[in-house]
């Protein structure tokens, strides 16, 4: 099942004029079960993201990765472009900065949490 995320604008427009780094469509991006010392917004292109058993497909806007920022432990998911991408890379040190200075990109990053997680639950209760 491919499910499709909900881009972020705010994630968007915070670092739609950055340069980013390039990957190319079926590069793989990050592994589940690695440890993460970055996060990533999608500025162009798409992403899929293998997680829980399920397909996710990620557009500009989208964010991954931020949980290993939050708690250091290892990435829950796999993240391969989906096509030719371009990606901003956050380092802890950035991603605190953006939180402390930026309430909005915080409540932004609890937003996209919380609506995994409910997404997660759903599915476990379906099951």
């Amino acid at each position: 099942m491919q499910l499709q995320m909900q881009d972020s604008s705010l994630f968007l427009n915070l670092f739609r004029h950055k340069n980013g780094q390039l990957y190319a469509a079926k590069q793989t991006i990050i592994e589940a079960g690695t440890v993460g010392t970055t996060m990533y917004v999608v500025l162009e292109g798409e992403v899929d993201i293998h997680a829980a058993g399920q397909q996710t497909v990620g557009g500009p806007g989208t964010i991954f990765g931020e949980m290993a920022l939050i708690d250091d432990a290892p990435r829950s998911a796999t993240v391969i472009a989906k096509t030719d991408c371009r990606l901003l890379e956050l380092d802890r040190r950035r991603f605190e900065s953006l939180v402390s200075e930026t309430p909005y990109f915080a409540l932004e990053v609890m937003h996209v949490m919380a609506e995994r997680l409910r997404k997660t639950n759903a599915r476990v209760t379906l099951a």
